[in-house]
């Protein structure tokens, strides 16, 4: 007799987490409610529905929430407050997922009288941590059931196989056969991974990208687009102001058109293995090259550059799915701090893959002062005669260690 009574389990519909389904009903005999969040995927979230109702799980016990304003506006905006990039390229759009996904994961498992949670993440990558560090940040005493740590169906084939013989309905299969790529979609990117994506010199087949062209087939002419931001966050796109999580899909249809925000990446698990995953982020592309931009005349020298120094250690507290620890939660109110002043519009020509600033400004809280910066006659704004000992300063140690290495040789 198993120890769980009732199980939420994070249930996409898709081939993992069907047969999932199944197979907590079939080893734990307990009650399964189902939880799908609607991310921004762009995928008909119903058919999760019919699936579960086929598996015998009760209406009640089946959540579809709406969580996209809720994920740019708490999850991605706050990430991108400090330009964050992992590993010098990736935008972190399946990593800033998993803590929403968690959150609402535990919010219905205390609705519901639950004791127990479960997820699709496989025992080799990183979603197993971010899922359940914040299962156990937001309910310590939480059971946690990761099925790709139990059972033995640990391939795709196997998967298949099983879901065949269950009665299982998958889509997606690939259209010469065999297991589909390993995908994560949400407002912010859609990722690949599988297949022959795991060879790192294979290229990337062209008809995996889903949301963007390539750059070859874009446009010819330039477009052209000004972003408005308050306080680091985007809140209008050429003048109309929408809903954050609006914006962003606005942003993903722009840079797709253009062949913007493909990433072909060999990264670094927490786990410890290196992986290769293909990552299309148009509109977090565009975001994030704009935010520098309007940053670059509103932010203190010393600011901008503390902010650089602690966003590798935001990236990987990010990552590797500490999202609810105190120490990313400390950074996030220092960062939320220098976001006061970044007020102001930014300009960018999108062409061919590429995302141009050509121009920024800040009525109310630009530090770029023309008459100290000008190259021609500045009337004495700045006295050119005080290089001469700003120099000299700085350069005192290196003078002493010269004179010292003269003196031993």
């Amino acid at each position: 007799m198993s120890d769980v009574n009732k199980v939420v389990l994070a249930y996409s519909g898709g081939l993992d987490t069907s047969v999932i389904l199944k197979w907590l009903q079939d080893s734990y005999q307990c009650e399964v409610v189902t939880f799908t969040a609607d991310l921004g995927q762009g995928e008909e979230l119903e058919p999760a529905r019919h699936k579960a109702l086929k598996l015998g799980i009760k209406q009640e016990n089946i959540f579809i929430d709406d969580l996209r304003e809720e994920f740019v506006r708490d999850f991605v905006f706050p990430m991108f407050r400090c330009n964050t990039v992992y590993e010098g390229e990736y935008l972190l759009g399946t990593s800033i997922a998993r803590p929403l996904i968690a959150k609402r994961q535990i919010e219905i498992a205390r609705a519901t009288g639950a004791d127990a949670v479960s997820h699709g993440a496989t025992g080799k990558g990183n979603d197993q941590v971010r899922f359940e560090l914040g299962y156990y940040a937001l309910m310590p005493g939480v059971k946690v059931i990761a099925p790709w740590r139990e059972w033995d169906l640990l391939s795709r084939e196997k998967l298949l196989a099983y879901a065949e013989q269950a009665g299982i309905p998958i889509e997606m299969k690939h259209k010469q056969g065999g297991s589909p790529y390993s995908m994560d979609a949400n407002l912010l990117h859609i990722s690949f991974e599988g297949r022959h994506l795991e060879n790192p010199a294979a290229e990337a087949e062209e008809d995996m990208w889903r949301w963007t062209v390539s750059p070859e087939a874009a446009p010819d002419a330039a477009e052209y687009v000004d972003l408005e931001f308050e306080q680091g966050d985007l809140v209008a796109i050429n003048g109309t102001r929408m809903k954050p999580h609006e914006l962003l899909a606005k942003l993903n249809e722009l840079g797709g058109k253009h062949g913007v925000g493909r990433l072909d990446l060999v990264e670094n698990r927490y786990v410890g293995m290196k992986s290769r995953g293909c990552y299309e982020t148009p509109g977090g592309t565009i975001l994030l090259r704009a935010h520098r931009a309007i940053e670059s005349i509103t932010l203190d020298r010393e600011v901008a550059h503390l902010k650089d120094d602690l966003m590798a250690r935001y990236a990987a507290l990010i990552y590797n799915g500490y999202w609810w620890s105190p120490e990313r939660k400390a950074l996030q109110a220092l960062i939320d701090t220098t976001q006061q002043t970044v007020n102001g519009w930014v300009r960018l020509k999108l062409y061919k893959g590429n995302v141009i600033v050509t121009g920024r400004d800040s009525k109310t809280d630009s530090l770029f002062d023309p008459t100290i910066a000008t190259f021609e006659d500045d009337q004495g704004a700045y006295n050119q005669k005080d290089a001469h000992g700003f120099i000299r300063l700085n350069a005192l140690r290196l003078r002493i260690q010269a004179n010292a290495k003269a003196g031993r040789s």
